[in-house]
């Protein structure tokens, strides 16, 4: 199967974007899907195209209220998707029609779930068909740009483009010319697919990122005489133990987290804690809620105790492990709607339960290893296989240099054979050019013509008499 992209790196930004900030800075057709369910339709992905900030810095805050600002026109964020542009460009278009907006705004969530607002792309106006069919085509051109770029790179074989083009699901390929509701059903539950499922895919990529890690510094080892491996077993115990000395880490979302917060953050006394104040104080946008991007940046003083890009026992990929983790954890404990946001209502109840009074203590990374020992051994063996078959693969095509290397050989040495032969046919062919030429016999000249006999020539004489002449000629004193 064709991959025309790898894993997705920097797409941390995708789910752990401002959902909150799109709630209020997106346009009125987003503001109205994020609030008919974000989990549970297949519209997620219409509500990740507009601008992603930086993990907020906490700063010191002595006011709750904060006054209303006219924010600027949001910025289009990358998903992170392989079709992300197109993507974006067809919901940009379909947005600027008034009819669809008015379905979408009377349709519920069975009937988007069943492809029935996809049917309402028969009714937009002509221009928005028009352009949904010039983005299609134009989508269908790279993809094909990108599938002859494979095929040169791996050395020109033929490949079947419409099959090829069938892999990506989110359009219809059957009919690469006009953008039709199958085209929309397709893109909106084809990306709905792709980013829910990205922390999961984020976990099974630092699972691998941790055995790898480990396996090689196992295979360093091996390279090592038996003092260089003590020293070095000893020197990796080290830093684990350093690691792992730290200040004690509280339950993420607990009241102790939250009062450490308030106090080393927003600058004030921890009796005077209010759960109510302190929503208001981290609601960074004044949207109501506190969503995912606003939620990571509460944990930044709990990382702090563990992580430092300064030491060589810290790992920066860790940490941002331990800083999704903290934020799933927070996530399921108090977004009771599984809606991806912290309403006040969700956040003062959470605050009234025991867990958040009496938590328990949190399970870090180096307490809760990324794999088991079962995983670790499935992994190493499926790196010895790829090894092996690179091996192979590397004997097979030694094989073929040599055996390229002996028919080139042979070319050569069949090229200076015809060379020769060439150069031999060129002598011969100017010997029979110019086998006529001119001779001295005696006192008289000759020509000599190709096989045959001289013929003598009268002194003066420019022409040679004919050969029935040549017996009456008188013999010279």
């Amino acid at each position: 199967m064709i991959q025309l992209v790898g894993p997705l790196p920097n797409s941390a930004s995708l789910l752990t974007c401002s959902c909150g900030s799109l709630l209020s800075r997106c346009s009125p057709l987003l503001k109205m899907l994020w609030s008919k369910a974000f989990c549970r339709c297949p519209v997620l992905v219409l509500s990740l195209w507009f601008c992603v900030e930086a993990v907020p810095i906490a700063v010191d805050k002595t006011k709750v209220e904060t006054p209303e600002q006219e924010l600027e026109a949001p910025q289009s964020v990358d998903t992170g998707l392989h079709y992300d542009r197109y993507l974006r460009e067809v919901i940009d278009f379909l947005e600027k029609d008034q009819h669809f907006r008015e379905k979408l705004h009377n349709t519920d969530m069975e009937d988007i779930k069943q492809g029935k607002l996809a049917k309402e792309l028969d009714f937009v106006g002509h221009h928005v068909r028009t352009k949904l069919d010039e983005l299609k085509r134009q989508e269908v051109n790279r993809l094909r740009t990108l599938i002859k770029a494979k095929q040169d790179v791996e050395g020109g074989h033929e490949m079947n483009h419409k099959a090829l083009l069938m892999q990506f699901e989110y359009m219809n390929h059957m009919n690469p010319h006009t953008f039709e509701v199958e085209d929309l059903d397709k893109l909106i539950k084809s990306a709905t697919s792709d980013l829910e499922n990205y922390d999961k895919d984020r976990h099974e990529e630092f699972k691998r990122y941790e055995m790898m890690k480990e396996h090689k510094r196992k295979e360093h080892l091996k390279n090592l005489d038996e003092e260089q491996r003590k020293d070095e077993e000893q020197h990796y115990e080290e830093l684990r133990k350093k690691h792992a000395n730290h200040p004690k880490i509280n339950h993420p979302g607990s009241q102790d987290q939250l009062k450490e917060v308030w106090k080393e953050s927003d600058g004030l006394d921890p009796n005077d804690f209010d759960p109510k104040t302190f929503f208001k104080l981290h609601d960074n946008n004044g949207d109501g809620y506190i969503d995912q991007q606003e939620l990571e940046a509460l944990f930044t003083k709990e990382l702090e105790k563990m992580y430092s890009p300064n030491l060589e026992e810290d790992d920066m990929t860790e940490m941002e492990e331990e800083r999704l983790r903290m934020r799933e954890h927070v996530m399921n404990e108090v977004d009771t709607n599984k809606d991806r946001l912290v309403s006040l209502d969700e956040f003062l109840i959470s605050t009234n339960k025991k867990e958040f009074q009496e938590p328990d203590s949190w399970e870090t990374l180096e307490q809760a290893p990324a794999y088991t020992d079962e995983e670790m051994k499935l992994f190493e063996e499926q790196l010895a296989q790829e090894e092996s078959n690179l091996k192979q693969k590397n004997v097979e095509l030694q094989k073929q240099k040599e055996e390229l290397e002996r028919q080139q050989e042979q070319l050569d040495a069949q090229k200076a054979e015809l060379q020769q032969a060439v150069e031999q046919m060129q002598i011969i062919k100017f010997e029979k050019a110019n086998a006529a030429v001119e001779v001295k016999d005696g006192g008289a000249t000759v020509a000599v013509p190709p096989g045959g006999q001289s013929l003598p020539v009268l002194p003066g004489d420019s022409q040679p008499l004919p050969p029935s002449h040549h017996q009456d000629l008188p013999a010279h004193s």
